[in-house]
């Protein structure tokens, strides 16, 4: 989102009392990877410029040299707060490529909406600790962190790793719930109600909070839609968008929920539609934990993707090779290309992927709900204090290793 002529104090009018300030890419509330190039009058923002890159990985073009079924390893680590996100994303883009949408079990498919509600409420919990710090209130980061080990304590449990587990697969996910499983996603079924009354009685009607937020970094509803804004950031100034009702993915439809909206689009709005967003992903976790008592397939039984079952291979010859040629030179995705997006706890995450018929993707683009909410900061930020962009950043909630990728 850098301007075509950046900011620099060669370029920069120093007419009345203008001067050119960088703000990071080390300052604590840029995350270390963003640097703010800003044009202030006094203690006020005139112009913005936002140098990117300072974390890129080349995570798309490492996904085109992997084969398919490798590549969402790197993907996964794309919006590291929300790994399974963007697997989940990814995987679904895959399957439309091959033609097997419709074979994907049902409990698969309860599952894969169970972690990706679970990975929206640990991210907006990263999000609300770490945006109250930035205000200054630390009390809000120890709950928030609280509830998100509980939840990665579930996400280790059934994918066997707490940030980066790699249990969504291609036409299903790897491997049933774990014994124990439900009686720890009950427990924290029962836990939540409470822990949110008491985020919402720390900050919601705090007057130091809200003094720092009402009125700040406002964003207007045409201006978010010509922003690209997606999200949170985009249903706080009055657009009920969100990819889960427009185009529900996992059987979405089957579950009931509400968007939640507000109109001011200031940074506060901002703050109380994630809150309620939150709530609303618990109320999807216990429809879903409704049905989870049914036993069934958790992986299609293609076996054009599918490896055999581990049982089968000392038997079975043919499933030893069978096996053996899955891992060693995965499968192959008939040409064509494809878009399909999720709703991420940022906005909408999609991947545009390409094949030409091989082992590996020919091409894997990313649209990246944080880039172009971020961009956003060039509207809203002119005529706030410098003070001020630290609870602009954190409203938008933005994640540099999905920004630079």
């Amino acid at each position: 989102m850098t301007m075509t002529t950046p900011l620099t104090p060669e370029i920069v009018s120093h007419e009345g009392n203008s001067m050119v300030l960088s703000m990071g890419p080390q300052h604590p509330s840029t995350h270390g990877v963003l640097q703010l190039m800003l044009e202030i009058e006094g203690e006020t923002v005139a112009k913005i410029d936002a140098e990117i890159g300072y974390l890129h990985t080349g995570i798309e073009k490492s996904a085109e040299n992997l084969f398919w079924s490798q590549a969402q390893t790197v993907i996964e680590r794309m919006d590291y707060l929300a790994p399974e996100s963007n697997a989940l994303c990814y995987v679904l883009a895959c399957e439309k490529l091959l033609g097997i949408t419709g074979e994907i079990p049902e409990r698969a498919n309860q599952i894969r909406v169970l972690f990706g509600e679970l990975t929206r409420l640990a991210s907006h919990c990263v999000w609300l600790g770490t945006h109250a710090i930035d205000i200054g209130a630390i009390t809000v980061f120890f709950h928030c962190f609280d509830l998100r080990e509980n939840i990665l304590d579930l996400q280790e449990a059934a994918g066997g790793a707490r940030m980066h587990p790699n249990y969504m697969r291609i036409g299903g996910v790897n491997g049933d719930l774990p014994a124990g499983f439900l009686d720890k996603l009950d427990a924290l079924i029962e836990k939540f109600p409470k822990l949110m009354r008491d985020l919402r009685g720390l900050l919601q009607a705090n007057p130091i909070f809200q003094d720092r937020t009402i009125d700040v970094g406002i964003l207007p509803a045409e201006e978010a839609v010509r922003w690209s804004v997606t999200g949170p950031a985009l249903r706080a100034s009055g657009i009920a968008y969100d990819v889960r009702k427009a185009f529900p993915y996992c059987g979405y439809d089957q579950y009931t929920f509400d968007v939640p909206t507000r109109t001011e689009g200031d940074a506060y709005a901002r703050f109380l539609v994630r809150l309620d967003e939150m709530e609303e992903s618990m109320r999807i976790v216990a429809q879903v934990r409704k049905r989870l008592d049914v036993p069934g397939p958790v992986m299609t039984s293609n076996p054009k993707v599918a490896a055999p079952p581990k049982e089968t291979i000392a038997l079975s010859m043919e499933a030893l090779i069978h096996h053996f040629k899955i891992v060693s030179e995965g499968f192959r995705v008939p040409p064509g290309d494809v878009y399909h997006a999720v709703e991420s706890p940022r906005g909408e995450l999609g991947y545009y992927i390409v094949s030409d018929g091989g082992n590996r993707p020919y091409r894997v683009r990313t649209r990246p709900p944080s880039l172009y909410n971020l961009q956003a900061l060039r509207g809203i930020a002119p005529g706030n204090f410098i003070a001020d962009l630290v609870v602009m950043i954190g409203s938008l909630d933005p994640v540099f290793g999905e920004v630079d990728r």
